[in-house]
């Protein structure tokens, strides 16, 4: 399976409000656009980014989009929606069997949210993410006449009614269909409108409540304070004595070596650092209190397991992290060529950029434990945003 994911972010954000282009607004350090095209390029089944931005944004489109892990090409939208999909269509390689739409004004989406829509593609040819109402819907005419009237004709009942997302998933050939049956029509507000066009199904799977699209001047407010009013760091450390027979491990990656960490766990010290510096930017606690050696259930548990664990915990308080630094302490063998699969798994893990992880070796010169090669140690610092007001 081949995912492309098409990010629209042709237009021009007038509801917004402000001195820049909504996709430009800056949202602690990043563009929303910046922020939303990191938020898909850190979903591991994601191949491929095609960016859609206005004609004018072309030029200087790599600084605008920012460093990707996935192959990624920007093209000029057109006058409406469906046009510029259309665009990023034609843009999606050859070995695309799947294809998603993705607003660029969700910068919210989470991993979970991108999971249930690949599935339900490849299951049905069409899916759409959304959640229902939580208020009384009514349908609404308005008179005309000298000063507007407003009034309720009916009364439509809610669990009948859902709020669309996206991510919106298709398999290949229902999407390239669907684009050529909308060619003509009104403009659709999204792609699973032009699958209801032709008389196909439409899954609808679950979305997130979270994944807001910032439309207004207040949703840009709320997406600013989001990841600019509130920051914290944390710092983590973690050491184990290195013995034969046993696995190196950094993050998942297995490094050769005769020598490995001796743990009640797999002895994983980026991971068990970074836990430790997440858990304490939030103010969670710790490692040893969340995964205790005394407990047998983490008896050789990976690293990045507790890790996931950990962050599930971080993130159920509101906290997202922003980026994270980590240094492992090691005299044989070298880290250097591991290092960047080091990195892609952690960023997978995180749910964040390439770009917002940095991890290197270094050596403690012979000095101490650590630089007889006795044992490995790693020192880490999270950056988290958010937090419940």
């Amino acid at each position: 399976m081949f995912v492309s994911l098409i990010l629209v972010a042709a237009g021009r954000g007038l509801r917004a409000g402000g001195d820049v282009p909504k996709q430009l607004v800056d949202l602690g350090g990043k563009t929303m656009l910046q922020r939303s095209v990191a938020a898909c390029d850190a979903h591991p089944a994601v191949d491929e980014i095609v960016v859609v931005l206005p004609a004018e944004f072309i030029a200087d489109a790599a600084d605008l989009v920012g460093p990707t892990r996935a192959a990624c090409r920007v093209v000029a939208g057109g006058a409406r929606r469906q046009d510029s999909v259309r665009a990023g269509f034609a843009a999606v390689s050859d070995a695309a069997t799947i294809v998603l739409v993705h607003d660029g004004a969700r910068p919210f989406v989470s991993r979970a949210v991108i999971d249930r829509v690949i599935a339900a593609a490849v299951e049905s040819g069409a899916a759409v993410p959304a959640v229902p109402v939580p208020d009384t819907v009514k349908r609404v005419a308005v008179d005309g006449g000298g000063a507007a009237r407003r009034r309720v004709v009916e009364t439509i009942p809610r669990e009948d009614v859902w709020l669309a997302q996206t991510p919106q998933g298709f398999r290949r050939g229902t999407l390239a269909a669907a684009i050529e049956a909308g060619a003509a029509r009104a403009e659709a507000t999204d792609e699973a409108r032009l699958v209801e066009w032709m008389g196909r199904e439409v899954q609808v799977v679950d979305g997130d409540s979270k994944n807001i699209k910032v439309t207004t001047a207040e949703d840009v407010r709320q997406a600013k304070s989001h990841w600019g009013a509130a920051a914290r760091a944390g710092t983590g450390y973690d050491l184990h004595q290195l013995v034969p027979g046993r696995p190196l491990v950094l993050a998942g990656v297995v490094v050769p070596g005769a020598l490995g960490p001796m743990g009640h766990s797999d002895g994983d010290v980026v991971c068990h650092a970074l836990t430790d510096a997440i858990l304490g930017a939030a103010g969670a606690g710790d490692i040893g209190q969340l995964f205790p050696n005394t407990d047998p259930q983490w008896k050789d548990a990976p690293g990045l397991d507790l890790l996931a664990r950990a962050l599930a915990v971080v993130r159920a308080s509101g906290w997202s992290v922003v980026n994270v630094d980590v240094t492992v302490i090691l005299e044989q063998p070298k880290l250097v060529p591991h290092l960047p699969a080091v990195r892609a798994n952690l960023a997978t893990a995180l749910g964040v950029a390439m770009d917002a992880v940095s991890v290197k070796g270094k050596t403690n010169e012979g000095m101490d434990a650590v630089g007889r090669g006795e044992a490995i140690a790693a020192h880490a610092v999270a950056l988290l945003a958010g937090g419940r007001s």
